[in-house]
């Protein structure tokens, strides 16, 4: 079961590497290009999937914790994304 744990936990962390990085451009494009709204809605969908089952099995390891920052980033990419969809039909309304 350590080596599951382990194994999970290095799957969470390599998941979460990539929002900072999405975070930054969609931040700094502030364009909803090669976003999927629907995309990052499953992601986090997923993300809470694996937190509830977590809970549900009581299974507190270091996995368990890494689904926070992780649902907190995609939260924030989907929030960047309303922003800028925003700015967009401003912009188009020009």
């Amino acid at each position: 079961m350590v080596i599951a744990s382990i194994l999970e936990t290095l799957m969470i962390v390599c998941f979460g590497i990539s929002w900072p990085l999405s975070i930054m451009r969609s931040y700094r494009s502030r364009s909803t290009k090669g976003k999927s709204l629907m995309f990052m809605c499953f992601i986090l969908f997923g993300y809470f999937c694996g937190l509830a089952s977590k809970m549900i099995s009581h299974t507190y390891n270091l996995a368990f914790w890494f689904y926070f920052p992780n649902i907190v980033m995609v939260s924030t990419d989907i929030c960047l994304y309303f922003r800028n969809k925003k700015i967009e039909a401003t912009a188009e309304g020009k």
